[in-house]
């Protein structure tokens, strides 16, 4: 049940959208604002490469690890101490990155920001559906993606600039002041929108019976595999941005934008496109043409890397092309995460984040270390990462219930 949003948020729904955005953002920024530096860090450090990558795959397991938490606390709490505790542990643990001396402590301040910034992610879910309806519900979350891809089109242009002119410290020292100025801004102007009387316990053997409620839930978990593990297939280019753009494109630092603003402006496109049809479009077919377009990108995307070598622009084409189906199709399938079990939205969030973020730390710590120097095999993973996504939206349609053959999400 959902309450009246218009009760609870006083102001325009833009300004909630903006909000909960640069919550969800924090997480992708953290990571997006670093990579033009990596060279610069693992020389300032004298790490080798693959101590680097751990800086990358120790934050994307904090996350993981820490998202089976963030909603069972939301669940439990209330949405807003969680959130307000993620921001404050994120700004310490970016002023530690920022101070960091050695690359063993770089890595542990690292998985302690990815360990707090999953709060903004999963909580905002569930902030959305506590007050919206299904079809206002994957409107806002269409909303919020569009200006949630803002930030990661930005963060490797700051980034690079920051470390050009005052060095690697400074995007650390940077994430720091963003963590205080999102503290402030949720401290200010989030409400809570988890009344007391729908709170869960809190009660080890309660938390247990939900987490197996959701574990041994099969439309769970396909539908968790459909929107996060294809979301791979543009983040193993993103993993491998400093490779991919700078080693095969031959683009420097301040150029990495190109990458970033073609990936972000599909998933904006396709966000928008989403909101639009919500309400007006069948869920089941909009998941179907999104995963349509997926399928048309990742084939031209494979096909011209096996015939030319990799140039501007037209190896960044298909990646938007698959961003954009990629946006299209996620709004709807979270919310059909989120409604499976009403009662523990903030948990489902949590969980579907967990597979998400831990099909990232794969990819990262395995797969993108193999392909990142090949043009034909970023392509080849990319395709696969879809096609399993593809395949658990084709086995879950079978096990819903006729009731979302009904009614849109």
């Amino acid at each position: 049940m959902s309450l009246p949003s218009d009760s609870v948020w006083k102001a325009p729904r833009w300004a909630l959208a903006v909000l909960l955005a640069t919550l969800s953002m924090l997480g992708p920024f953290s990571i997006d604002t670093y990579l033009p530096a990596f060279a610069g860090i693992a020389g300032s450090l004298q790490a080798s490469p693959l101590e680097m990558q751990q800086t990358l795959s120790a934050y994307l397991l904090g996350f993981a690890v820490m998202n089976l938490f963030h909603g069972a606390l939301a669940d439990s709490f209330g949405r807003r101490p969680v959130v307000l505790t993620g921001l404050v542990v994120f700004t310490l643990a970016s002023l530690g990155c920022a101070l960091s001396t050695h690359v063993g402590t770089l890595v542990l301040f690292r998985a302690l920001q990815g360990m707090s910034t999953g709060a903004g992610v999963v909580v905002s879910r569930a902030v959305i559906r506590d007050l919206f309806p299904p079809a206002e519900a994957q409107r806002m979350m269409s909303q919020v993606t569009i200006y949630f891809g803002v930030a990661p089109a930005i963060a490797p242009i700051l980034g690079g600039w920051l470390y050009v002119h005052l060095g690697w410290h400074a995007i650390f020292g940077f994430l720091a002041l963003v963590g205080v100025a999102m503290t402030l801004a949720v401290w200010r102007v989030l409400p809570e929108t988890l009344p007391a009387s729908q709170r869960q316990s809190f009660d080890p053997r309660h938390l247990m019976l939900g987490y197996s409620q959701l574990g041994l839930s099969g439309r769970f978990w396909l539908l968790a595999l459909a929107s996060g593990v294809p979301f791979n297939g543009m983040f193993l280019y993103v993993l491998s941005a400093p490779t991919f753009l700078g080693e095969l494109l031959g683009l420097g630092p301040t150029e990495f934008f190109w990458f970033f603003l073609c990936n972000i402006g599909g998933i904006m496109l396709g966000a928008w496109t989403s909101g639009r049809m919500a309400g007006r479009l069948h869920p089941r077919r909009q998941i179907r043409i999104g995963f349509g377009i997926m399928t048309v990108a990742s084939a031209l995307n494979l096909g011209m890397n096996l015939v030319w070598p990799p140039t501007l622009p037209w190896a960044l084409l298909p990646l938007a092309l698959y961003a954009y189906g990629w946006a299209l199709l996620v709004p709807v399938v979270t919310l059909m995460v989120l409604d499976l079990f009403p009662a523990r939205r903030g948990m489902s969030s949590s969980l579907q984040a967990t597979v998400a973020s831990t099909a990232n730390a794969m990819v990262a710590g395995l797969l993108a270390p193999l392909v990142m120097h090949s043009a034909v095999g970023l392509a080849l993973a990319s395709s696969a990462l879809m096609a399993v996504g593809l395949l658990a939206w084709l086995l879950v349609k079978r096990r819903m219930p006729r009731e979302h053959e009904r009614t849109a999400p």
